[in-house]
């Protein structure tokens, strides 16, 4: 089944083509002269590809460019956690449009040169940080967020990071956690650190938690509930999922992305909007270009939140009941899972 566009999971990649060297029989790679011609793509040097092959797939980008790899070596940052399945680890910069890097984590011997397509990174690798995903040498899914964490360009991003890698069970925040406190002198560390307590199960884009962090750390709000279900006290009838839930106050903050756009998405979004409101729930929408301009959306919060009712516990007609977090749980069963699985398919 297809997956939507927005799922923080992405289906495993098929069809990647591995890069081949010139094969003077032309049998296993292209000649020197096919090589030369329209029917191949180069890679990275002496490697090349059928020029067929897709090159807007983000997997096979990084197949590419792991072919660089020196014998201790593996893909990490972003790239390793789209080999773990993450969705938004798509290796495109914020603009949408402009390609990131593939980090290269090479160790400290490492003996290959920067260049166009790669960053280096060259901390420590032990073999045990060394596995294999889709075929590709590639770190842990814990150190893959790590890394990415600590090569996003600040805090803000490093938290989104953290959220969609946790939106996609590729790690969770007690693991990221664990790992940072177990390696306390790698390069920019602060940044993880900084990030970590700003992390939250539950996001389900990188522009949720944007606006999550403009609702804290700009407008200096208490902390959210995160896409909460909210119900009519009285029926017990779900009202709606508020991507943020201020309970305090009883303010519910909806995020509109692209695929808001849609009629029949923009009448859904008026009829969450009408059954929050009939219950005394104030709401405030923001949008994707508004996330460009953070006094904007701060003063819109906080005009939003004046009007909410603050009504005591008692007296709402609304109930906001938040899931509990499971990814650590989630992700301990499913490596019970695999681990059943190979003890099946061993024999053991």
């Amino acid at each position: 089944m297809a997956r939507h566009r927005w799922d923080p999971v992405c289906p495993a990649p098929t069809g990647l083509v591995v890069p081949v060297p010139v094969d003077p029989q032309g049998r296993r790679g292209p000649t020197r002269a096919q090589a030369r011609g329209k029917g191949w793509r180069t890679t990275t040097r002496g490697l090349f590809v059928p020029a067929a092959t897709a090159n807007d797939m983000p997997e096979q980008r990084i197949l590419e460019q792991s072919m660089l790899l020196p014998t201790v070596g593996a893909v990490t940052g972003w790239a390793a956690c789209r080999l773990f399945g993450g969705n938004f680890f798509d290796g495109l910069a914020g603009d949408g449009s402009t390609l990131l890097p593939v980090p290269l984590s090479i160790g400290p011997g490492g003996n290959i040169r920067q260049q166009p397509g790669i960053v280096l990174c060259f901390d420590r690798l032990p073999l045990v940080d060394v596995v294999r995903r889709h075929g590709i040498r590639t770190v842990p899914a814990t150190r893959a967020t790590f890394d990415a964490m600590r090569l996003a360009s600040g805090v803000r991003s490093a938290v989104v990071v953290l959220d969609m890698a946790v939106a996609a069970s590729v790690t969770s925040i007690e693991r990221v956690a664990a790992y940072t406190l177990a390696h306390p002198g790698l390069t920019r560390i602060a940044q993880v650190r900084t990030a970590l307590p700003l992390g939250r199960e539950g996001s389900r884009s990188p522009r949720e938690t944007c606006l999550r962090l403009v609702w804290g750390l700009d407008a200096g709000l208490p902390r959210p509930e995160v896409n909460c279900p909210v119900y009519d006290r009285e029926s017990g009838r779900l009202l709606g999922i508020a991507d943020l839930l201020d309970v305090e106050a009883g303010l519910a903050v909806e995020f509109d992305g692209a695929d808001h756009r849609s009629v029949g998405q923009h009448t859904r979004d008026v009829e969450k909007d009408e059954a929050f409101r009939s219950r005394g729930l104030e709401v405030c929408r923001v949008t994707g270009p508004d996330l460009r301009d953070r006094a904007l959306v701060v003063r819109r919060l906080l005009a939003t939140r004046r009007r909410a009712l603050f009504e005591p516990t008692e007296t709402r007609a609304w109930v906001g009941i938040p899931f509990p977090d499971s990814a650590e749980r989630a992700i301990a069963e499913r490596e019970l899972r695999e681990a059943l699985r190979s003890d099946l398919a061993s024999g053991s």
